[in-house]
């Protein structure tokens, strides 16, 4: 090899190296919501629910769940007690979760006043978007509790469209037993895990 080939070659890995060196992965924030009243049809598509853990507020309008919404707590203790989980679940403050029996999808009486709320603010609200979460207790398969998680979102999505909120407005995810709110063994856990979560977008 003559000198000049040498030094086109070292040029080239040279180049090549610093070139691949910059194409690294990209840190990427997970999605948060927040309704940013955008009419971009194809971004809202391509959304998914944020699959993270509950995370503290920012000043940013986030929700106890680092999801967007308004309202506001004193800290990350309330949000993190038992008590507000079994009140809000993993739902924007503006909804209300709602609870379903052992291996069952229908929307039960006691947890009707729930949904007109949920659809009441929708109506008050025209251009507010919804996310409805599907979730089961650990029992069963994985791949059927993704089943059972959607048809619990799917039932909540129906309702709201009976209710007379466009169906454009309302997507579902089933989370199955991924994203459980309690971790116990026992019944009241797993009730509490039995859930939808209606999160504003």
């Amino acid at each position: 090899m003559n000198t000049f080939t040498r030094l086109f070659l070292a040029t080239t890995l040279t180049c090549t190296v610093l070139f691949l060196g910059g194409c690294g992965p990209k840190p990427v924030s997970p999605y948060a919501g927040g309704g940013t009243g955008s009419s971009d049809s194809n971004a809202d598509a391509n959304r998914m629910g944020n699959i993270t853990e509950e995370t503290s507020p920012g000043t940013e309008g986030l929700n106890s769940t680092g999801r967007g919404g308004s309202g506001s707590l004193s800290g990350d203790a309330d949000q993190q007690s038992d008590a507000y989980k079994r009140e809000h679940g993993r739902s924007s403050l503006e909804f209300k979760p709602i609870y379903f029996d052992y291996d069952q999808s229908k929307i039960k009486g006691d947890q009707i006043p729930s949904m007109e709320h949920n659809g009441g603010y929708l109506k008050n609200n025209g251009s507010a978007r919804v996310l409805i979460e599907g979730n089961t207790d650990m029992r069963g398969t994985n791949e059927y509790n993704l089943a059972l998680g959607e048809r619990r979102a799917m039932s909540a999505k129906s309702y709201l469209k009976e209710f007379g909120i466009e169906e454009g407005r309302i997507r579902t995810v089933s989370y199955g037993e991924e994203r459980p709110l309690f971790n116990g063994q026992n019944e009241d856990d797993f009730a509490q895990n039995r859930r939808d979560d209606f999160i504003l977008e």
